[in-house]
């Protein structure tokens, strides 16, 4: 019995042993990277940022932040955030970082806390999301990740009702690992999914509506055209009484003198 004991810890301490090498490494600061201080509120408004570069900036609880990165074939990201809260709170709320591609599909995380919730007397939550490897080619229904643009967003899920509006402090940042472009995919993708944002162009004044032609009348204007409809009709209804006439002509009894 002790000896499976032995046996059993042995393992546990040697698997405790390789978790922590078998984890990616947390992202780190690019050397001379330059701070981001502000962040977007929609996929359009999204700030651009760069693998390596950090992101600090003051919100409010229920603000909706976006960032957009953009992602090349073989790379592997792992996006992390602290969300840090300055004024006590008066409940627990719950965290959420998404991560959506050019075609703005939600890609699924393989490791870190997506969603975690804080307690009411935390000060601060981390949150996390590893996502898979950029593949260079895929179906259109496999939702895989393909080169292009990306877009994380930071928001709160559940809190509450006091707690909206109060300030935070987020830090983010975007870690890129390279582990080569070459796959078993036959197939190469022929542009980066990257969304139109081009806006259209907007009318100062009404437009002109362009002026219609008087149309050509003469004495056979209000005739039908020939082979539509009412002309088939007319003709059928002819037809049909001549029929009638003849029939009853024939079936007509003669009178007597």
């Amino acid at each position: 019995m002790r000896t499976l004991i032995r046996s059993a810890a042995a393992i546990t301490a040697a698997g405790l042993a390789l978790t922590p090498a078998a984890a990616l490494a947390a992202p780190s600061p690019s050397p001379g990277a330059t701070t981001v201080t502000k962040a977007g509120t929609s996929f359009l408004t999204a700030t651009t940022v760069t693998a390596g570069q950090p992101v600090q900036v003051g919100a409010s609880t229920g603000d909706h932040l976006y960032w957009s990165f953009r992602a090349d074939a073989g790379q592997v990201h792992e996006v992390t955030a602290t969300v840090t809260f300055p004024k006590p709170r008066s409940g627990a709320s719950t965290w959420t970082v998404d991560v959506f591609d050019g075609l703005r599909r939600r890609q699924a995380c393989t490791a870190g806390a997506q969603t975690p919730t804080a307690g009411a007397s935390a000060t601060s939550v981390a949150l996390g999301c590893t996502l898979r490897r950029v593949r260079p080619w895929a179906e259109p229904w496999s939702g895989d990740p393909l080169p292009g643009t990306y877009y994380i967003r930071l928001s709160v899920t559940d809190l509450p009702e006091p707690d909206l509006g109060l300030p935070i402090d987020v830090e983010m940042l975007v870690g890129a690992t390279d582990e080569g472009g070459a796959s078993g995919d036959d197939g190469e993708l022929a542009a980066p999914l990257v969304p139109n944002t081009r806006a259209g162009t907007v009318l100062g004044a009404e437009p002109t509506p362009e002026p219609v032609a008087d149309e050509e009348t003469d004495l056979t204007g209000w005739l039908p055209e020939a082979g539509s409809r009412w002309v088939w009709t007319t003709v059928g209804g002819v037809l049909a009484a001549v029929a009638g006439v003849v029939g009853f002509g024939l079936t007509r009894r003669p009178r007597r003198p």
